[in-house]
């Protein structure tokens, strides 16, 4: 070993990543969440510093309506989150799972939870929400994008649809995220997303993506698996190309995110992701465009 490479597992930035490609039950969170629990107990996530969930990896996804779905939904804090947090406790671990977050006055939320051996860290709940499964009945999530630090590495959560507003992976990378992770429930038709997308965020903002969908069929829908991990140069690192259940397990280095400034030729060919930026031509960005919202 180097003494470059020893340096950097002593500082702590050079972590090991898990995504968990899995089916899910619906409508049976004592199932998913038994689940959850047996992955953890897996031999391909020992040692692990972070694992990850699909999205609604407790609840499914495919509900008819707000009232079948409340009943799956849980705090948080919950049964759910505490029972993971004692897996977390005995591995020294942190894991991001999908829920169906019950809020004030009957609501939920479509939500991930980092849960750590503490027990809850942060939570994050969806902000864009297509016209779709549960989706059709969650409140809109609130609050800007934040990088959670967890034990010098700083995440960055968003779900699925959030993925394909490029705003909302610059946000957290600006933040100062080091690894954006994406809980997706990818059906057919999310093909060229789940291909491309996590390629590009990774590449545009010079930090580590992890996709995790799931896998299954939900009331004639089905979800195409395809989970990735992509380096800060956008080349895929761990890929499940399929639609089959499987771990996917990588290292990365926080020190390579954190460098925007990438010298290829010394002074002749220098890239800088955040100097070379120019935000007073982004205006438009930020502006509501009211279109009427179809419902074919």
């Amino acid at each position: 070993m180097s003494s470059t490479t020893s340096s950097l597992l002593d500082s702590g930035l050079v972590k090991t990543v898990c995504g968990v490609q899995s089916h899910v039950d619906f409508a049976d969170t004592q199932a998913n969440l038994h689940r959850i629990l047996g992955w953890l107990e897996h031999e391909q996530v020992q040692g692990a510093d972070l694992v990850v969930f699909p999205e609604c990896m407790l609840s499914g996804y495919c509900f008819a309506s707000l009232e079948e779905a409340l009943p799956h939904a849980q705090s948080i804090p919950g049964p759910a989150t505490e029972a993971v947090a004692e897996i977390c406790l005995a591995k020294k671990m942190h894991v991001v799972f999908g829920l169906l977050e019950l809020g004030p006055q009957g609501t939920i939320y479509n939500s991930c939870v980092l849960v750590g051996p503490s027990g809850v860290v942060a939570t994050y709940r969806k902000v864009h929400l297509p016209y779709l499964g549960v989706d059709r009945f969650t409140a809109q999530g609130e609050g800007l994008y934040r990088a959670v630090p967890v034990d010098q590495m700083r995440i960055g959560m968003h779900i699925c649809y959030d993925g394909s507003f490029p705003e909302s992976s610059r946000c957290l990378a600006l933040d100062g995220a080091d690894l954006l992770v994406l809980p997706t429930n990818w059906p057919p038709g999310a093909d060229t997303f789940a291909k491309y997308l996590p390629n590009a965020r990774a590449l545009e903002n010079n930090v580590y993506f992890m996709s995790v969908n799931r896998v299954g069929t939900e009331r004639g829908f089905r979800f195409i698996g395809n989970s990735r991990i992509c380096d800060p140069n956008g080349n895929p690192i761990a890929d499940a190309p399929h639609e089959n259940e499987q771990i996917l397990r990588a290292t990365i280095d926080c020190a390579k995110a954190r460098n925007k400034r990438l010298v290829r030729v010394p002074k002749e060919h220098v890239i800088d992701r955040w100097a070379d930026r120019r935000p007073a031509y982004y205006g438009a960005i930020a502006q509501e465009h009211h279109l009427e919202r179809k419902i074919d």
